[in-house]
């Protein structure tokens, strides 16, 4: 937790003498030297509160005199850079065990950050204080603290009133009123949260001030680099994650954004002329170390700290800038075109969440008939193939066609896009028909719609390449803005919200959902400074432009948490039946889907550790009912937090068993670790090649005897790279995906915890050690399953393993940071 704090270090200056009849209690303080923050200072002070003992005036523990620090000895902690202090308590001897720490400072302009106090008492024994080690549920809690516990709460909900100062740890729930300027007519953008016709997840709010012009979207600085918000101190990169992540963003405008912007500016080429020249020019250029001055200077204005600006500047310099060459091309350079690699990203790709089973042909208002696929579906009759299981469906169409009269305003040439697919006797699928729809120019809803078959050769092979590539985009757009942004980041925020206000730090379930929240709420943060801000980086780049994130909010209108989990979202697809002899509860319907194995695997771990760890603590149903906190937590969540779902009854669990509680927190820390890791952390290994995953269009598909289609006959390369984005688009889009993609080197892994004595029970610090050894064993699963040539989805013609969902759980020192495509963080942390 972090504290304010002075910027003088204390002397070593020896402590105040006894007094008579008092017992000395000594102690260390251990902080943590981040960038921009100091040390204690001298109007900082500690003072214990007895955990046995009350003070019947206060109703809270006996209370010590106050203690200053001593000393201040550079040490380190693990990776930590830290400062240890002496401090020495006098109490009295009826004081009793103390039972909390209170830090008090007279300057609250800045912080430092605690890491833990340690009290040597009397017969060899310690206490150690380390941010919140101790678990109670709340009538559990000892008498002498329960004062203390209710006061911590009530003031980190804070009043709803006043702008957040940047010391303050104040947790409210608030609209997306900060994406729009009202004062700049093309960056106008409707409140989402808090009406039926935007409904949305809540985010933190900062109580910056509004918007003269309309009084209701929260004023932002414009600023290449911002970083001018407020984000309560606990929820803060560590400053060197900080500083890695704007070194990053540093790199990617100096060296790929700023030059491709110049040549828009001075008139050069904007599309690429050939593939080949793609791949030189993005992937086979040397490293670049210098930094562009102007991206600095705004970046010196904008950090914490000259210490974080240097250290930015070393990352820099030290780190030359080049872009790798993405995994999918990298065994061969032409397999990313073939119809098996396009159906496989589908069940092992960067967006595996999406594909379901078909269970109605033909789908809603579609043309697709039974003579354009009997052929191509192995002898049998498509209701023979639906009962059978083998047909399947990716479909981005209802959602996206109330869009497309305005988004095809915008520059950009988009399509509804439904596209069936054949399960063959290997496993592999097969993509039998692809549909693209546009509005017509009536009122009545109708559709202009065309179909388009697999072909090798001619005309038709062309056509065939460029509907898949219309596809490929508008899978783009929903992968990044749903499958990404709004069912990992945006959803789990306002859990974190929730639980800094209901839950003490010193409930277990805190305790158990506190690494899963790590750095979500800075990120989100950046995002909506960055990204999903009116102008920013993916109105930019991916096709809903301006309209994006009120198309996500109308998806969010139909989410439910019950749905989230991965058995029962496999199930809601149609890509497994519920079977109680089933390995996790469920069947799959196509055994090599590599998603949802390493998936179902994982989900299972995660829940043993979960169910084990609630049995630990609540041995009854009427336990978790009774639990005053924990039920104050449900209550923000649903009415308050995701309040725009409340009226769903099948959105939420009700949480009054241990077994509901089991099933809520193992979906919510499944959604902040495994479906983000998996939906993520492959981005630059597949979107990183732009013609496989191309974010938006520029031209649609010729009609017959068209101009258009003389073009594409006459060159369609030329007129493929016409159609996927121009070099400026495409270079900022893999720029951003590259940061993404990205492991940071704070980081921490699923079944890891940052601290060893992040708990002082030992029968759960057991508990966890069986977590990390099923983890271990399911990586040994997906390392034998990769290693299995009948598994023809785990690799495909890209040569490219499924291991988005290796847990990488090992020791935390010595991982490997960057771009790997591997390893499952505790939280969605970038």
């Amino acid at each position: 937790m972090q504290m304010p704090f002075c910027p003088k270090l204390w002397s070593s200056a020896a402590p105040a003498p006894a007094q008579p009849g008092s017992v000395v209690i000594n102690g260390t303080v251990v902080v943590t030297n981040h960038f921009g923050l100091s040390a204690p200072g001298k109007s900082t002070t500690l003072r214990l509160f007895s955990g046995t003992e009350v003070d019947h005036e206060t109703r809270k523990g006996r209370l010590s005199a106050e203690a200053a620090l001593r000393g201040g000895k550079k040490t380190r902690h693990g990776k930590a850079s830290t400062t240890t202090y002496q401090v020495t308590f006098f109490v009295d001897g009826e004081f009793g065990t103390p039972g909390a720490v209170a830090v008090k400072n007279g300057n609250r302009n800045d912080q430092f950050f605690l890491r833990h106090v340690r009290l040597d008492l009397a017969e060899d024994r310690s206490i150690h204080f380390d941010c919140n080690s101790w678990s109670y549920l709340p009538d559990k809690t000892p008498e002498a603290l329960r004062l203390l516990r209710e006061e911590e709460l009530r003031s980190l909900r804070g009043n709803g009133r006043g702008e957040r100062k940047d010391w303050e740890r104040i947790y409210e729930f608030d609209y997306y009123n900060d994406l729009g300027n009202p004062d700049n007519d093309d960056h106008v953008r409707p409140i989402l949260g808090g009406t039926k016709t935007h409904p949305y997840p809540r985010r933190c709010r900062t109580g910056r001030p509004l918007s003269e012009t309309d009084g209701v979207t929260e004023t932002r600085k414009h600023k290449l680099i911002n970083l001018d918000y407020y984000i309560p101190p606990d929820e803060r990169f560590s400053p060197g994650k900080l500083a890695e992540v704007l070194a990053m963003g540093v790199q990617a405008v100096t060296h790929f954004v700023i030059p491709e912007a110049r040549s828009i500016f001075h008139g050069d080429v904007v599309n690429f002329k050939s593939t080949e020249q793609l791949r030189a020019d993005l992937y086979g250029k040397p490293p670049q170390p210098a930094a562009d001055a102007r991206v600095m200077e705004d970046l010196k204005s904008s950090v914490p700290s000259r210490k974080t600006y240097k250290q930015v500047s070393r990352i820099v310099k030290d780190n030359p800038a080049k872009f790798p060459t993405p995994q999918v091309i990298h065994y061969d350079t032409e397999a990313w075109r073939s119809d098996e690699e396009f159906a496989r990203e589908m069940l092992a790709g960067l967006n595996p969440v999406v594909i379901k089973r078909l269970e109605v042909f033909p789908p809603n208002k579609s043309k697709i008939t039974t003579d354009d696929i009997m052929t191509q579906i192995g002898g049998l009759t498509i209701q023979q193939a639906m009962e059978q299981k083998r047909m399947y469906i990716l479909d981005h169409h209802d959602y996206l066609m109330p869009y497309l009269r305005r988004i095809n305003t915008e520059g950009v040439c988009v399509y509804a896009s439904r596209t069936l697919l054949f399960l063959r006797d290997d496993g592999a699928l097969r993509p039998v028909a692809i549909e693209l729809s546009l509005p017509d120019g009536g009122v009545g809803g109708g559709e202009i719609s065309r179909v388009f078959l697999p072909a090798s050769h001619g005309t038709d092979a062309h056509l065939w390449h460029l509907a898949k590539t219309h596809v490929a985009v508008n899978d783009s757009g929903y992968h990044q803005l749903i499958s990404h942004w709004l069912f990992t980041h945006a959803t789990v925020e306002p859990f974190i919200i929730a639980t800094r206000r209901q839950l003490s730090a010193m409930h277990p379930i805190h305790k158990l959902l506190d690494p899963h929240f790590k750095d979500n709420m800075q990120i989100n943060t950046l995002a909506r400074s960055i990204l999903l801000n009116a102008g920013g980086l993916l109105e930019k780049t991916m096709y809903p432009g301006k309209y994006s994130m009120e198309m996500s909010s109308d998806i969010y209108a139909h989410w439910r948490f019950t749905e989230q989990s991965l058995p029962n979202d496999l199930i809601k697809r149609g890509m497994a039946s519920r079977d109680p002899k089933a390995r996790g509860g469920v069947s799959l319907h196509i055994e090599d889907y590599p998603y949802a194995v390493d998936g179902i695997d994982v989900w299972l771990a995660i829940e043993g550790w979960v169910r084990s760890y609630c049995d630990h603590f609540y041995h009854a149903d009427a336990a978790v009912a009774g639990d005053a906190e924990l039920q104050a937590w449900w209550d923000d969540v649903r009415r308050v937090g995701h309040g725009d779902r409340q009226g769903d009854a099948a959105c939420w669990l009700d949480l009054d068993t241990v077994a509901g509680l089991v099933e809520t927190l193992s979906t919510l820390i499944w959604t902040a670790s495994a479906l983000h890791a998996a939906v993520n952390f492959g981005q630059y290994g597949y979107a990183g090649y732009p013609p496989n995953r191309p974010t938006r269009c520029r031209r649609f598909v010729p009609l017959p005897g068209s101009p258009e289609m003389a073009q594409l006959e006459a060159d369609p390369g030329r007129f493929f790279l016409e159609t996927v984005p121009d070099r400026f688009t495409a270079t900022l889009g893999i720029a951003l995906i590259e940061v993404l993609s990205n492991h940071t080197s704070d980081e921490v892994y699923l079944g890891q915890r940052a601290t060893s004595t992040w708990t002082d029970d030992g029968e759960v610090l057991l508990l966890l050690d069986r977590f990390r050894d099923e983890l271990r064993r399911v990586e040994k699963r997906v390392e034998e399953r990769n290693k299995d040539p009948r598994l023809v989805n785990r690799r495909g013609p890209v040569r490219v393993p499924y291991t988005l969902l290796y847990p990488d759980a090992g020791d935390v020192a010595g991982k490997e940071k960057g771009i790997t495509g591997r390893g499952i963080p505790n939280s969605v942390s970038i």
